[in-house]
């Protein structure tokens, strides 16, 4: 109950704290019935489109369509991941694919064969559904903990924003490797935690990284520094693991994300008040993930590693 104060603060008062009902993490089951849930109420989809990730703003940040920004977001992960000359056919493993934005953009601009993987029924089916044929990316279920791969299945692994929904960390950067043959490209993009080994978190911190795991099904956020550790203490890699902070570049999503609401108020007629009130609910998680990552508690972090 530390977070109720933080309520007030954001300017939502206690209309927030009878909004917000915690999903907080369980276990792989809690996080795929929370997806099935956001899929199947269409919610999430109608207001942030195909791509369940956050948009690329540049650097410095220009104004953009939001959805036009997420697009933009895997074609600059791409590029950053040096995956643009990679040929036709190339074998990539979209590893908490959502429902399949990301990866259609992979096999159709690029001609990858790809391969989405997440832990949610209900999300695999959508990702189907919205599949056109001719594309060449298909879609499984699948714990990114023990990944339905036999080992060296994929030339390139491609993760946006899954890391944190992974109770271990270590595990998850092992089967990320594993599934990668020699010579291989894995692409991580993901939230993360300031390194609190450097600068602990203080009582407020806690209390706002608390609120952030609890709302969306979240065991803990990794730090840059940390997850990079933990892919080359796999003993995996060919050389150092590359990072990157793309917090400036994403931070406009946020607050883009809660003006959807307002720019699509086709919304209010096609969900009507159960969907408007469910919408409401997300509003004060959207503005503490803009108060962490703007006050640098949250990093946005990229991660590139060869195969060994």
């Amino acid at each position: 109950m530390g977070w109720i104060w933080l309520l007030p603060l954001l300017g939502l008062g206690w209309v927030g704290v009878y909004l917000l009902s915690a999903r907080p993490y369980q276990s792989s089951r809690s996080v795929a019935q929370a997806y099935d849930a956001w899929t199947l109420d269409g919610l999430l989809e109608f207001y942030w489109g195909e791509h369940i990730h956050l948009g690329y703003y540049g650097r410095p940040p220009r104004p953009k369509d939001f959805r036009a920004a997420k697009v933009d977001f895997v074609h600059e992960m791409v590029r950053w991941g040096g995956l643009e000359h990679r040929p036709a056919g190339t074998r990539v493993l979209d590893v908490g694919c959502g429902i399949g934005g990301s990866s259609r953009i992979l096999a159709q601009t690029y001609g990858f064969e790809v391969t989405g993987v997440t832990i949610s029924p209900e999300q695999v089916r959508r990702a189907q559904a919205l599949t056109p044929p001719g594309i060449t990316a298909r879609f499984q279920q699948g714990d990114a903990l023990s990944l339905p791969f036999a080992e060296a299945s994929f030339d390139v692994v491609w993760c946006i924003e899954a890391g944190p929904h992974m109770p271990d960390k270590a595990q998850f950067a092992k089967e990320l490797l594993r599934v990668l043959r020699p010579g291989g490209v894995l692409v991580v993009a993901d939230w993360n935690q300031r390194d609190a080994r450097h600068k602990p978190l203080n009582l407020w911190e806690r209390q706002v990284m608390r609120q952030l795991l609890d709302q969306w099904a979240h065991p803990e956020f990794a730090s840059i520094e940390h997850f990079a550790e933990l892919l080359e203490a796999t003993g995996l890699t060919q050389g150092p693991v590359v990072t990157a902070d793309w917090t400036v570049e994403t931070l406009p999503s946020w607050l883009d994300s809660i003006y959807q609401g307002l720019r699509r108020p086709a919304g209010l007629v096609r969900f009507g008040l159960p969907g408007f009130v469910k919408s409401l609910r997300e509003v004060p998680t959207l503005l503490l993930m803009r108060l962490a990552f703007g006050s640098r508690l949250c990093r946005f972090g990229m991660f590139r590693a060869v195969r060994a």
